[in-house]
């Protein structure tokens, strides 16, 4: 196994590379491809309606690969929530012992997952968030930086500062989580203390990432700056593709006199995002990306994405060691 990090050796795969979830894309034939491909696959639990379904897409990917894949479990504040120990309890008795979580209060979950067994991997946007999860018993934090899709957090800290704080604070392994396309980025993260990196958009563009051909296109088309941070007001902050909703959200943000979040509620429905990966029409509602989009400008199958990564990687890190030449001892 020509990767030796921590990653790779707790979880079996190949390259270090996680394919973080994603609401509406992490299905069982996204998450197959890439543990198939050599990385870690993650089938999104609340993609599915029910703890039931999600039980079904479960036995579904293990039809699709032998490799390890995890199952993300997202807690996000809401007036009526989902089951969410029901979804633990069906993701435990499904066998599954890799789980990567976020969102608030997981402390609970964490032990339920903690007590079957399983290996967690804890998404964190703050040094301090990932202290508090240390405490908690995760084996691996996910440091999400602020180039990140979807919740980027309040405190606006990128990568480069970000990582090398984990590195600093942190004593058990972290990925890099942010910003991470190619084999250049895993170069740069292992430099950093990074144990490996994980991938959300990257993965939305490829072959096998169940949404429509014109979304992978339209992220094709993008640059860095092609990108939208809404919901700051009510701090949620959230970084989404821009496009014509986004757009007329900030400006409702922006001056809005009452602050009430049901102005701009319709602008940001997740009903309508879903909707964008279905027919293909960029600026039906808002989905997320992060600012990666700029470093993306192809769609390859996760095979071949994966392998390029690992010879980028080997590439630039062998190069690096070539810069410096011990001095002799005199």
């Amino acid at each position: 196994m020509p990767f030796n990090t921590a990653l790779t050796k707790k979880l079996g795969i190949k390259v270090p590379v996680v394919q973080g979830g994603m609401q509406w894309v992490g299905y069982a034939e996204l998450a197959s491809a890439v543990s198939n491909a050599g990385g870690l696959g993650i089938i999104t639990a609340l993609t599915q309606p029910t703890p039931d379904d999600l039980r079904k897409e479960i036995r579904k990917c293990r039809t699709l690969t032998k490799n390890p894949f995890a199952v993300n479990l997202t807690l996000l504040p809401s007036l009526n929530p989902p089951d969410y120990p029901a979804y633990a309890r069906a993701i435990v008795d499904e066998g599954i012992r890799i789980v990567e979580t976020a969102g608030n209060s997981p402390g609970p979950i964490i032990k339920e997952l903690k007590k079957a067994g399983c290996v967690v991997l804890h998404k964190c946007t703050t040094i301090r968030h990932a202290l508090s999860a240390v405490k908690l018993g995760v084996d691996f934090l996910s440091i999400d930086g602020f180039e990140c899709a979807g919740h980027v957090g309040e405190t606006d800290i990128a990568n480069l500062v970000l990582l090398n704080r984990a590195r600093q604070e942190l004593q058990i392994p972290f990925i890099a989580s942010g910003g991470f396309a190619d084999g250049y980025g895993l170069a740069a993260a292992l430099n950093l203390g990074a144990c490996g990196i994980n991938m959300g958009t990257r993965f939305m563009c490829t072959v096998e990432a169940p949404i429509h051909w014109n979304i992978k296109e339209s992220i094709v088309a993008a640059t860095e700056n092609d990108t939208q941070l809404l919901l700051r007001r009510w701090k949620n902050t959230t970084r989404l593709f821009k496009n014509k909703v986004t757009e007329k959200a900030w400006e409702v943000e922006q001056t809005s006199t009452t602050g009430q979040f049901e102005e701009i509620g319709p602008y940001v429905s997740g009903k309508r995002g879903r909707e964008v990966f279905i027919n293909g029409d960029k600026d039906f509602g808002v989905w997320t990306a992060g600012q990666v989009i700029g470093l993306i400008h192809d769609i390859p199958t996760c095979a071949a994405l994966l392998e390029r990564i690992e010879r980028e990687a080997a590439e630039s890190l062998t190069r690096a060691q070539t810069l410096y030449t011990p001095r002799a001892n005199l």
